[in-house]
This record gives C-alpha cells, sequence and structure tokens, in this order.
C-alpha cells in the first residue's frame, strides 16, 4: 500500500475530516463545526524567537495521508496561538482505524517534525486516552513522556424506565451571593467581568500551560463556539461583582452537555460557590432534558474532582498530557 502525504485541503476535506476526528474525539463534531472554528484562526504564519530564544507567535501546519485512491486515512495538524508556552507545538495526530500499525502515523510524525524544526520549536506536546496502549507505545517509542494526567467524568442524566431518577443535592447556603445567567445581564460590562474571573483563576489549574488569550481570543474560544448559549453560563454574584461562573455548551448531536469551564475567585473560595455552580447546571441541563453532563479536570484538581464525586459524577477513561523534547524526537527517526 502506497501512502502519501497532501495538504489539507479545504472546504472538500471537511467531512471526511470529522469521520476521522470522530474515532478519538469524546464529543462528535461535524464539517460545519470544523469550518465555524477554522474561521476563527489566525492567518497562518507569524512567529519569533523572545528573549529567551523560545519560539513565539503563531502558525499551523495541517497534511493528511491518503492512500493511491484518494482515501484520506490520516491527519496530523500542530500549531501554536500567541498565547502557547515558548516554544510548544500543540499537535493532533489521527490515523483511521483500519490503517493502524502500518506507518501512517510515523509519516505524519515525522513531516510535523521537520516541519517544527523549520521554525524553531523545542517541544511537542499532545494528549493520548490513557486506555490507549497501542498510542501510548507509539508515542513512547518517539520520546514523548507524561506529563499530566486529566480524567473525563459523566454525569448520566435520563433514565430507562424503572431506574431511580438522579437526586440532586440541595443549594447549599450561600448568603448574600445571587445567582444569573448571561442571558441576563448581557454586554461587553458582564463579558469583562466573565474575563477577569478566567484570567485569575486559568493560572490556578494544575498543569495550566502558557498564558492567558487577551479579552478577544477568549471570546472567540469561549463564547463563541458551538453549543453556547447566554443562558447556560451561570455565575454567582456578590453584589454588582460576578465571583464565580460555569459554563455548558450543548451538543445536538448526543443530546449531551459538555462543562467548559468552572471557575471561583480566590477571595471567594471555600464557600461551596462550585458546588452551588455546578448544582445549577445540573438543575439547568434537566430542564433541557439532556442526556448527560460530560466534564474534564486534572488528576490534582482535588476541589473539583470532591465535588463531582459529590453530585455523583461517574468516572470514565482519562487523557495523558504528553511532551517531548523536539530533538529527541528527531533522533527517533534517524535510528
Amino acid at each position: 500500500m502506497s501512502i502519501t502525504l497532501r495538504p489539507l485541503q479545504l472546504p472538500n476535506d471537511y467531512e471526511r475530516l470529522a469521520e476521522l476526528l470522530n474515532q478519538v474525539w469524546s464529543e462528535p463534531t461535524t464539517a460545519e463545526n470544523l469550518l465555524e472554528a477554522d474561521q476563527k484562526l489566525y492567518e497562518v504564519g507569524h512567529t519569533w524567537m523572545d528573549e529567551n530564544g523560545l519560539l513565539a507567535g503563531y502558525d499551523r501546519e495541517r497534511q493528511v495521508a491518503v492512500t493511491e485512491s484518494g482515501e484520506m486515512v490520516g491527519y496530523a495538524w500542530s500549531w501554536r496561538a500567541p498565547w502557547t508556552e515558548p516554544g510548544y507545538l500543540c499537535n493532533t495526530l489521527v490515523v483511521d482505524e483500519a490503517y493502524r500499525n502500518r506507518g501512517i502515523g510515523k509519516l505524519l510524525l515525522h513531516h510535523v517534525s521537520q516541519w517544527a524544526q523549520k521554525i524553531g520549536a523545542t517541544t511537542l506536546v499532545t494528549e493520548v486516552w490513557d486506555d490507549n496502549e497501542s498510542a501510548q507505545r507509539f508515542a513512547k517509542r518517539h520520546a514523548f513522556v507524561i506529563e499530566r494526567h486529566a480524567f473525563q467524568s459523566l454525569l448520566q442524566l435520563d433514565s430507562d424506565e424503572g431506574e431511580p431518577q438522579l437526586s440532586i443535592p440541595a443549594m447549599p447556603e450561600l448568603a448574600g451571593l445571587r445567582f444569573l445567567t448571561l442571558a441576563e445581564e448581557p454586554g461587553e460590562e458582564s463579558e469583562q467581568k466573565l474575563y477577569a474571573i478566567y484570567k485569575e483563576t486559568l493560572v490556578d489549574i494544575p498543569g495550566f500551560m502558557g498564558d492567558v488569550p487577551e479579552f478577544g481570543e477568549w471570546r472567540k474560544w469561549n463564547l463563541m463556539v458551538d453549543g453556547f448559549a447566554p443562558e447556560q453560563v451561570i455565575i454567582a454574584a456578590d453584589g454588582d461583582d460576578f465571583v464565580g461562573i460555569t459554563n455548558v455548551l450543548h451538543n445536538p448531536h448526543t443530546n449531551g452537555m459538555y462543562h467548559e469551564y468552572t471557575g471561583v475567585s480566590r477571595a471567594y473560595r471555600g464557600k461551596k460557590i462550585a458546588l452551588g455552580l455546578k448544582i445549577k447546571a445540573i438543575q439547568l441541563a434537566k430542564l433541557r432534558r439532556a442526556a448527560y453532563i460530560r466534564t474534564d479536570n486534572d488528576s490534582l484538581n482535588e476541589p473539583i474532582l470532591h465535588i463531582n464525586r459529590q453530585l455523583g459524577y461517574v468516572p470514565l477513561r482519562g487523557s495523558y498530557r504528553i511532551i517531548a523534547p523536539l530533538a529527541q524526537v528527531l533522533d527517533t527517526f534517524a535510528k
């Protein structure tokens, strides 16, 4: 079998690309979703070396592997945004299940590694499922090591006939605080308040890397994404001050909801605000007759993991964030 690489060709490749990504992503996507996401991307290619001699700026490279008949059987995407950790490139690599263990992944990784070397990157980072031993072996052979472990958790909301209905815990006493949604207080002033919470709390998440995006980019990737609705942004407020937020996205293809983010300002932690926000999210999901709520959490984020267990979330498979020095990756191809 002869496999060749070519650049991603859009929009023609979107349908097949969605099929490939749905083999590995936990939430399904569509060609329309991928197009919408691409429309938010920076133009290709504006990088430089920072004061420490590390790659900064933004760029991306996307290649697909095709058979002699033109069937797309693999995909690699290597990229960095302005807020990515200096020197790093983030990566997505997927090979069609029917074509794995034939050297396609190696071919794609070799290509993005050479591209990374060309633009001056030092480190590659990606993720693999913690139950995918084949992917882990492939990564290990090419110098990747585990850097973080994150867990998926699922709260099933619909139930079979005869099964007991989910019991939602009572809201904690939160004297002086009120709950609202972004739909109730829309506009840039409220969005700036939300951004301030993200900016303060993102850096406290175990394993957070890089910088917080500036407001316009944050808004693009948090408030203008598939499944977003202002009435699904639940806010805890102390007077006019926003002190906590949970944002849940709805996936119409699965009738499921995903916790995009939950954060509480440092001065208000330990007051069960996060618990209250998550209960409000469950109430909303039940009102919408959603089938489930899913979330992802770092293995060291014990406060949120404790809340999830308290609410009945069931742990699913997790993912490893894996990293590799680019020089070591390239060495694996020379052997």
